[in-house]
């Protein structure tokens, strides 16, 4: 059992005071990774607490990213993956020529295992933002390839590529789940459509519900939401690709010239 009365002497609300104990106990080691936070009964016995304020305490520990919860099943002390650096150094055209996709290629360098589900390939409406980076009214009809990927085993992003139909529809690996070694890029210039540059936009939110069962977050969980411009030698956009990542398992890393 924990002790809270130096936090109690300090004046703070009674969950916060639960909270601070909990992680300290977390930091110790005394609630290892995986492991189960006592249950509510439990903590309002230990702490001599209502229901409502143990399940603030549990909400802010979430919140400190320090515990997880799964609908059914509690909550329990994260374990915390290897970090993936997102840098501009997994585009780089020797990891196609490799046979590596990017993804393949960022977590190799973070030490995981990485893999893919493909959730689905096929003709899709362009939706109206993506339509707009692609230079195509909303609605046009193009290829959407989305897929789920894991670090060891545990899902860290989701993403869907859109990309322009009258430049894959001649491409046949673009319509299959694994489109050969080094990905969609490498296809894309095998084809002769040469990559020149990728553009990036970034913002951070809390995870919809939606999100939080597909990466198996816990509830208010913050997402980074990446969308990608790929850009041709001759300025045309051949893919956009519309990612949302876990936060808490990126780094975004990325080398800027210092000339003009």
């Amino acid at each position: 059992m924990g002790n809270v009365d130096a936090a109690s002497a300090s004046g703070a609300p009674k969950y916060l005071q639960i909270a601070e104990d909990l992680a300290a106990q977390i930091r110790s080691g005394g609630l290892a990774p995986g492991d189960p936070v006592p249950s509510e009964a439990e903590l309002m016995a230990r702490y001599n607490s209502a229901s409502g304020t143990v399940r603030k305490a549990v909400a802010e520990l979430r919140t400190q990213q320090l515990v997880e919860t799964h609908h059914g099943k509690g909550s329990f002390v994260r374990r915390r993956p290897p970090v993936q650096r997102k840098s501009s150094d997994r585009f780089r055209r020797s990891h196609r020529q490799a046979g590596k996709a990017a993804y393949i290629a960022e977590v190799e360098q973070s030490g995981g295992v990485p893999s893919v589900a493909v959730l689905h390939v096929g003709a899709a409406p362009a939706p109206e933002g993506i339509a707009a980076r692609l230079g195509v009214e909303p609605g046009t009809k193009v290829l959407a390839r989305r897929r789920r990927y894991f670090l060891d085993g545990t899902p860290t992003e989701e993403a869907t590529s859109y990309l322009p139909w009258d430049v894959v529809k001649d491409i046949p690996e673009m319509f299959q789940e694994n489109p050969g070694g080094g990905g969609i890029y490498a296809r894309l210039e095998e084809h002769g459509y040469r990559l020149a540059d990728f553009t990036e936009t970034v913002r951070a939110r809390l995870a919809t519900k939606a999100e939080v069962s597909a990466l198996a977050l816990s509830p208010g969980a913050p997402v980074l939401h990446l969308i990608r411009d790929a850009r041709t030698v001759d300025g045309r956009v051949v893919e956009v690709c519309d990612t949302l990542m876990s936060a808490d398992q990126f780094v975004l890393d990325y080398r800027f010239a210092a000339g003009d």
